[in-house]
């Protein structure tokens, strides 16, 4: 059976490329990634590709088994920090980095770039959450808020009033008239 990596564009036997460590390494990878950003990440591995040569399989298995554990963490550590990576935020760091495979220089030598777009994620939602907790503290709700547009309660209506007993009336008429003469 013949296989042919849409990166790269490589055709080899299935035999083959299971027989060759870095091969196998690379495919076994590439098997342990999360399914919706696998694909994303055989085209990202393309931007590795040096210009007149393919990838190594070596080289394929390195990558890959260097974003693995980072993926399945759901965190990262960039600039001394660590940030949070869900796979929601790789799979747009790594649509983004392919929107810009014109703008980049290839091939590129780590995954540095990708790590900086998604701390910048992870940053800009510990920046809003940050922003809603100052709100609540403060005691704002953001006009047309959910909060704000909830229906308010109806006033309770007005219930019958029992007249004051004539025993009360005239005990309060005698008070009244002791203290002002």
């Amino acid at each position: 059976m013949k296989t042919s990596c849409p990166a790269c564009g490589a055709t080899a036997s299935l035999d083959v490329l299971l027989g060759n460590e870095g091969a196998r390494e690379a495919v076994m990878a590439a098997l342990a990634m999360p399914a919706p950003i696998g694909k994303l990440l055989i085209q990202y591995l393309g931007l590795f590709r040096p210009a007149h040569r393919n990838l190594s399989f070596d080289r394929v298995a390195t990558l890959l088994n260097e974003l693995l554990p980072l993926i399945a963490e759901a965190k990262i550590e960039r600039n001394g920090r660590v940030w949070s990576a869900p796979q929601d935020y790789w799979r747009m760091a790594l649509e983004e980095m392919l929107a810009k495979r014109e703008t980049l220089t290839l091939p590129l030598k780590s995954h540095g770039y990708l790590l900086t777009i998604i701390a910048g994620y992870s940053s800009k939602a510990e920046a809003v959450q940050e922003a809603q907790s100052e709100n609540t503290r403060a005691g704002r709700t953001p006009v047309g808020s959910v909060a704000a547009r909830q229906p308010v309660a109806p006033a309770q209506p007005e219930q019958k009033r029992t007249p004051i007993p004539e025993s009360v009336k005239a005990e309060l008429g005698r008070l009244k008239t002791k203290t002002h003469p």
